[in-house]
């Protein structure tokens, strides 16, 4: 695995797959000095979960790596940025840094782009998807959705479906492609039933 300095942006909720985009609006101070310096550099940012939604100091150790393919510059400072993900990475350490944003060591997972599942398996996943967006009221372009590679469609579920942070964090971690779509399956189950107040109490 390749080893990287990565400056992160910490946000509960905030989860990128590599291959896809997540638009980000961008105005504490901090980052957008981070923003600054990536413009500057290499474009990239590197988004990673907090632990616990009011306390930053404990990161999850998983990951996504990410680079800048659209920025808006606002006039007070702010900044609109399209992230598109490049590698889920671990975190080894953090680093002693005298910016006013975190940077950590990591090192770069060799996710392979051309992940593949077995045709029950994404025939499961498409008839899942079909019945939970049904329950959640979504419209969707079933026949777009069709044309997608497997790993397009898997990961793309799992950053736009409504899963609580804990959820996406599961399947940011899963260890490969197959995993995260039998996970994703399961959380379609357990969230797409009837009375979802019943199926959180279940859970604690």
């Amino acid at each position: 695995m390749k080893r990287a300095r990565l400056s992160i942006f910490s946000l509960q909720g905030a989860i990128l797959f590599p291959g896809l985009q997540l638009p980000l609006h961008v105005f504490e101070p901090r980052y957008r000095d981070m923003v600054g310096h990536a413009l500057a550099r290499d474009r990239q940012i590197a988004l990673i979960q907090p632990m616990e939604p009011e306390d930053e100091s404990a990161l999850f150790s998983i990951g996504c790596l990410g680079r800048i393919e659209d920025v808006e510059a606002l006039e007070d400072g702010r900044y609109n940025i399209v992230l598109e993900g490049v590698a889920r990475f671990r975190m080894l350490r953090e680093l002693d840094v005298s910016t006013s944003f975190r940077q950590i060591e990591a090192e770069l997972f060799d996710d392979s782009d051309d992940e593949a599942i077995s045709f029950a398996e994404r025939a499961w996943l498409e008839d899942e998807a079909r019945r939970f967006a049904d329950l959640q009221g979504y419209s969707v372009d079933w026949d777009s959705v069709e044309r997608l590679d497997d790993m397009s469609l898997v990961n793309g579920i799992s950053q736009i479906a409504p899963f609580d942070p804990a959820a996406k964090q599961a399947l940011l971690e899963a260890p490969d492609l197959r995993a995260r779509c039998e996970l994703l399956i399961q959380l379609m189950e357990f969230f797409g039933r009837s009375d979802p107040d019943e199926d959180r109490a279940t859970l604690q």
